[in-house]
């Protein structure tokens, strides 16, 4: 009786803390912060005993307490472009993975390809003191980086260009996957090959461009044609419309991202035109959705897991010294053959196929 008064004297109006967790588990306040941020092992029984007694006290650590007192909280922030695109939930995923795996949490952003939007999470992030921001997007200005780092907010950038005091880079190797790509068409018989990139303002849209560029010139190989997309579903189908209007249509069509393919896929069906018998389909970063598409996509893949793993690995590193020494992280592609890409058929005249009948 008298441990459940304690209890309900203890859990009432004023707030529990760690000093109430120590003198009930009967350790003392240092070992209950070290079960409680993670910073030095406990013994087993011990750190069970710390959290039963948390959670039977409602204990909940003053993270703002925290924050005055450090000057940073216990999260990491990342900025990505859009939530919508299938690209980044398993990035988004490991990387939080990794940060609660070491008692962090994450503050989540995006931009939606907005300045002001990109402003704001960037302010976002400064505002609540952060540990390090990945910034996961292309589509920012330098000069938010900036203020990152003169906010002493060490960076990690995905394709961003070089490194220094404070910023890392994770840059995705496409060569191999382009290499393959088109050592892959070479010896399917493809010789009239398209390319719908992904938006030119965009630094890995440009990289796999120069990537896939530089395989076909090893391989003596050129484009029929190239044109630019919006990395979107209704952009692919737009542009692939395009391509069937010209007189001489590939036989292979290249394509930015997966969802710019979907969208090509699906121009082709309303056309009537069979994939992969008369079009080989090719997209870039391997979504969940590819292996669902119809028919299942072949893909240049990009290993999200490991960039959201690497990217707060890189950051945790920066953070952690006070040189704040940068450095870049590879990441490798490599292509996955599906069935939307098979042998190159005899060339035939798409564009009088698909003129209506007199």
């Amino acid at each position: 009786m008298r441990q459940a008064d304690n209890l309900r004297r203890t859990k009432g109006t004023t707030a529990v803390q760690m000093k109430d967790v120590a003198a009930r588990a009967g350790v003392s306040i240092s070992t209950v912060s070290h079960v409680v941020n993670n910073t030095r092992p406990v013994a087993g029984d011990t750190r069970d005993r710390v959290l039963e007694i948390m959670r039977e006290l409602s204990y909940y650590k003053n993270v703002s307490g925290r924050r005055l007192a450090r000057g940073r909280s216990d999260a990491f922030g990342l900025i990505i472009s859009d939530i919508e695109n299938p690209f980044f939930p398993e990035l988004i995923k490991n990387f939080d993975q990794a940060a609660v795996e070491v008692g962090f949490d994450v503050f989540l952003s995006t931009t939606n390809y907005d300045s002001k939007h990109a402003e704001n999470a960037v302010r976002r992030m400064i505002e609540n003191k952060v540990q390090g921001v990945a910034v996961m997007t292309s589509q920012i200005d330098s000069i938010r980086i900036d203020e990152l780092l003169a906010n002493d907010i060490p960076v990690v950038l995905l394709d961003g260009g070089g490194v220094s005091r404070g910023r890392s880079n994770v840059r995705v190797d496409y060569s191999r996957g382009a290499r393959e790509v088109v050592e892959y068409l070479r010896n399917m018989g493809h010789e009239q090959i398209s390319f719908i990139t992904g938006p030119q303002n965009r630094t890995s849209a440009r990289t796999y461009k120069q990537a896939l560029m530089t395989a076909l010139e090893n391989n003596r190989m050129h484009l029929t044609r190239c044109v630019e997309g919006n990395h979107t579903i209704e952009g692919g189908r737009a542009a692939m419309l395009s391509l069937l209007a010209e007189k001489d249509v590939p036989s292979a069509v290249l394509c930015g991202n997966d969802l710019t393919a979907l969208g090509a896929i699906r121009a082709l069906a309303e056309s009537g035109i069979p994939v992969p018998s008369q079009f080989s389909i090719i997209g870039a970063d391997d979504i969940s959705y590819a292996r669902y598409a119809n028919p299942p996509l072949t893909t240049v893949r990009v290993a999200r897991d490991q960039v959201g793993k690497m990217a707060f690995l890189a950051l945790q590193r920066l953070a952690r010294t006070r040189r704040r020494t940068g450095a870049e992280y590879v990441v490798e592609t490599h292509l996955v053959i599906r069935d939307s890409s098979c042998a190159a058929s005899s060339p035939v005249n798409l564009h009088s196929a698909l003129q209506p009948s007199p």
